[in-house]
């Protein structure tokens, strides 16, 4: 993408670390933002050695030359300055830094930031206009406000984790740090947001959002249920708890995601396995109905689709405009978004390689920037710049 981006002239002061606040860092960085990730002497953020993986990892690279994976995947298109939260002339330079800011972003625990004068509190009172953003683990005043949380602790206390398994079986954890991404993702809404409010009162705005409140936001329609349905489901599997079929079967060679959401879809089921007298069968003639009678129908489908190979399903269900697809490893995902000519990567210098962001912009995808930078690698180039700068108030 070579055309202004939204948040050119944008500058965002990042003292936040692990994953939900870096990815609303990057997240901005991709749309222009100039973004200052501000990390701690010797180790900087804690991704920077949770690996294995690590990125072009060597037998003889020494610890220090080692760059994990993680960490690379949400701090593209930043810089990095080193400050010493616990030594005053730091803490001066970091207010300093931060008056010259648009947003500022953290995720410490609660407090912690007006210990410093860096909330929005103390922020304001010199620059009114001044965005401020935190990330929690169970919000900033409430009874829980002192406990510690990371994404797996919250994804088992916000009930994700109770959803997710096989029916009878243990609860299981997302394959994806959900509640982290999900926090960072309404996050950068809340600043988005925020943003275009000062646009039009010239006041800035405090965002927060915890895991635990992204979590339960993430449950949807099942909190409804639980809410206004007098339900309380648990574990189903890869099965849809409102639609049928709306799950995987396994075929010859694989398994097979089929997606027949109404009953025009699940029609097209019935064509594709040979069964159309399925379709006005008095046992599944509605969704509800096939819903209530999932086992009986699964008698049918189960074994039609495991008589043949995956490829063989897939082109017939699309053929019928059913939604389907194969259950694909990591590289096989890349691999066929690259060969639609979805533009899936995301490059940078010294070989960096990252999924892009999702968002087009006029039909142009964000797939050029800077790689996540080194620990303090523009430390000094930030300090000599904000004498230059001067604050935003």
């Amino acid at each position: 993408m070579t055309k202004t981006r939204p948040l050119d002239g944008i500058r965002v002061i990042d003292f936040s670390r692990v994953l939900a606040g870096p990815l609303v860092g990057q997240i901005l960085g991709d749309l222009g933002a100039d973004v200052i990730k501000i990390e701690r002497p010797g180790h900087g953020d804690d991704t920077r050695t949770w690996g294995p993986p690590w990125k072009n990892y060597a037998a003889d690279d020494e610890p220090e030359d080692l760059e994990a994976t993680y960490y690379m995947a949400i701090n593209r298109n930043k810089r990095s300055i080193v400050l010493n939260l616990k030594d005053g002339g730091d803490i001066a330079f970091a207010r300093r830094l931060a008056l010259t800011g648009d947003i500022v972003l953290d995720n410490f625990k609660p407090g912690f930031m007006a210990q410093l004068g860096l909330d929005r509190a103390s922020l304001a009172a010199d620059k009114p206009d001044i965005i401020t953003a935190t990330v929690t683990a169970f919000g900033g005043d409430t009874g829980a406000a002192h406990l510690p949380g990371y994404d797996l602790a919250v994804q088992g206390m916000s009930g994700i984790m109770h959803l997710t398994g096989e029916v009878g079986g243990r609860a299981l954890r997302v394959g994806v740090p959900i509640v982290d991404m999900l926090t960072g993702y309404n996050t950068t809404v809340g600043v988005l947001a925020a943003l275009h409010e000062r646009g039009q009162t010239g006041v800035g705005r405090h965002v927060e959002v915890s895991l635990m409140d992204a979590g339960l936001a993430a449950l949807l329609n099942h909190q409804t249920g639980v809410l206004m349905g007098g339900q309380n489901p648990g574990r189903g599997g890869n099965r849809h708890y409102s639609i049928a079929p709306y799950e995987s079967y396994t075929c010859a060679d694989g398994d097979i995601i089929v997606a027949a959401a109404n009953d025009k879809l699940y029609a097209g089921v019935c064509r594709v396995i040979g069964r159309p007298e399925l379709i006005d069968d008095p046992r599944f003639v509605t969704n509800t109905i096939r819903r209530q009678n999932l086992e009986e129908l699964n008698e049918i489908l189960e074994p039609a689709f495991a008589a043949n190979t995956r490829a063989h399903w897939i082109a017939k269900l699309r053929d019928e405009d059913v939604p389907c697809g194969p259950i694909n490893s990591l590289r096989e995902a890349l691999d066929w978004a690259i060969d639609m000519g979805m533009e899936p990567i995301f490059t940078g210098s010294d070989g960096y390689q990252a999924v892009r962001n999702p968002v087009r912009i006029d039909g142009e995808v964000i797939s050029e920037g800077k790689r996540p930078p080194r620990l303090g690698e523009h430390t000094d180039e930030i300090r000599a710049e904000v004498d230059t700068w001067g604050d935003r108030s």
